[in-house]
C-alpha cells in the first residue's frame, strides 16, 4: 500500500513553504545572533575576573542584563516583545507585523543572543592563558591578542556554540508558532492540535529532528576541521 495514504491531510506544498520559512527564520535569527552575540561574548569574557580588561562594574552590569534576558521563558518573550517587534519591522519593512516569519526574528534574536554570549565567555576561557601571556611578552597589541591568538584558539568551541545556539533556535521556530510566526512549528499546531491532524503533525516532527540531525552534524564536522591536532 502506498505511504502516502497514510498522510492524507499532509499539504506537502504547505509543508514545503513551512520548511522554508523555518529555515529563513533559523538562518536569519542566527546571522544576527552571532553578529551580535560573539562581541557580547568577548566582552564578558575580558571584563571577567583575572582577564586582561577586568572590571567588576561593567562585567557585573553586562552579566546581570544577560542573564535577566536569559530567564525569561521564551514563550513569555515572544509575547512582551509585540510593541518592539511591531516598531522594528516597521523601521525595517515598513509595515509593522508580529505574525509570519519577520514577525518571529525580532524575539529569536534577543532571546537567544545572551545564551550564545554565555557560550562564547565559556570557549574563550578555555584558552590556555599561556597563549595570552606568550603573545603580551611578543608586545601585541590587544587587538593583535584578541583576533590573532584568543579567537583562533576558540574557534572549534565558538563554533560548538553556534551549532548549539542554532538547534535551540529550531526549537523556539517552533515554539514561536503559538502566535503565528509560520514555519513547522505554525502548522504543527493548527492542524496537528488543534485540528487533530496526527499525520500532520508526525511530518512537522519528522522534519524538525531530521533539521536538527543535520546541524549537529555539520557542526561536530566544522569542529574536527577547525581543532588544532
Amino acid at each position: 500500500m502506498d505511504i502516502l495514504n497514510y498522510f492524507t491531510n499532509v499539504d506537502w506544498v504547505e509543508i514545503w513553504q513551512a520548511t522554508n520559512d523555518t529555515l529563513i527564520m533559523l538562518f536569519m535569527s542566527l546571522f544576527f545572533i552571532v553578529l551580535l552575540g560573539l562581541p557580547l561574548g568577548v566582552m564578558l569574557f575580558l571584563f571577567s575576573p583575572r582577564q586582561m580588561f577586568e572590571h567588576k562594574t561593567i562585567y557585573s552590569v553586562l552579566a546581570t542584563i544577560v542573564n535577566i534576558l536569559r530567564s525569561v521563558p521564551f514563550i513569555i518573550l515572544l509575547i512582551v516583545m509585540i510593541p518592539v517587534t511591531l516598531h522594528i519591522t516597521w523601521l525595517v519593512l515598513e509595515e509593522p507585523t508580529s505574525l509570519g516569519v519577520a514577525g518571529a526574528i525580532p524575539p529569536l534574536v534577543v532571546g537567544t543572543t545572551p545564551f550564545f554570549a554565555r557560550l562564547v565567555e565559556t570557549a574563550l576561557r578555555e584558552v590556555d592563558r599561556g597563549i595570552i601571556e606568550a603573545t603580551q611578552a611578543m608586545g601585541a597589541t590587544t587587538r593583535q591578542i584578541i583576533f590573532k591568538a584568543v579567537l583562533p584558539e576558540a574557534m572549534p568551541g565558538i563554533i560548538a556554540a553556534i551549532t548549539v545556539t542554532a538547534i535551540t533556535l529550531v526549537s523556539y521556530t517552533a515554539m514561536a508558532g503559538v502566535v503565528g510566526a509560520g514555519g513547522l512549528g505554525d502548522l504543527s499546531i493548527r492542524y496537528g492540535y488543534q485540528r487533530f491532524q496526527t499525520d500532520v503533525m508526525i511530518v512537522t516532527v519528522v522534519l524538525l529532528i531530521v533539521l536538527v540531525q543535520v546541524l549537529q552534524i555539520i557542526g561536530d564536522k566544522l569542529v574536527v576541521h577547525f581543532s588544532r591536532k
